[in-house]
């Protein structure tokens, strides 16, 4: 099998082409440009493919056409494994969220804790909301979160995170679990 490199939004239409749950990249192509129609069975995708397979695009994409999807249609095995420590895989997460749903992605600034906030616009604001925050940039957006929080508490976070922007409760676990 080979590889190959495409544009970000070339991969999300081949994406978004999904017929059937398993259906993976090689499938869609030859389906578009060879007109062959795969075996009705689910395809295994392998370890450094983006994950296609359950690609469902959350209410909150359905309402917004400008939102290329869902996570799972951007996300890949392959860049989760080039981050090394669970803060890089974290923000790496936050950071396809945030592609994905730009109109929306503010709506994690009303996800807190008990006597902390976990995101703001600015690294101040969550050093003076609490002690030992260690804020980090979302890459690529002009959001902040704590890091200086366990991992169950980064994954309490993802989830909370894809429920605000229209996950379904399985999704958001699935989304979860790639930390």
């Amino acid at each position: 099998m080979k590889t190959i490199e495409i544009d970000d939004d070339l991969y999300h239409y081949i994406a978004t082409q999904t017929q059937q749950i398993g259906e993976n990249a090689s499938d869609i192509l030859r389906r578009l440009l060879l007109g062959e129609q795969p075996a009705k069975k689910a395809s295994v995708v392998s370890s450094i493919e983006p994950v296609i397979t359950d690609a469902i695009e959350p209410a909150s994409a359905k309402q917004d056409k400008t939102d290329p999807g869902s996570i799972f249609d951007l996300v890949s095995r392959q860049d989760l494994q080039a981050e090394s420590s669970v803060v890089g895989r974290f923000l790496y997460l936050l950071s396809v969220l945030a592609r994905v749903h730009k109109k929306h992605f503010s709506n994690v600034l009303e996800i807190k804790g008990r006597n902390r906030l976990y995101f703001a616009t600015t690294a101040e604001a969550l050093s003076e909301a609490g002690i030992s925050t260690n804020p980090k940039q979302i890459p690529n957006t002009g959001f902040w979160v704590i890091t200086n929080s366990n991992t169950t508490r980064k994954k309490m976070m993802l989830t909370e995170t894809a429920i605000k922007l229209g996950y379904s409760e399985s999704d958001a676990e699935r989304i979860r679990d790639l930390l």
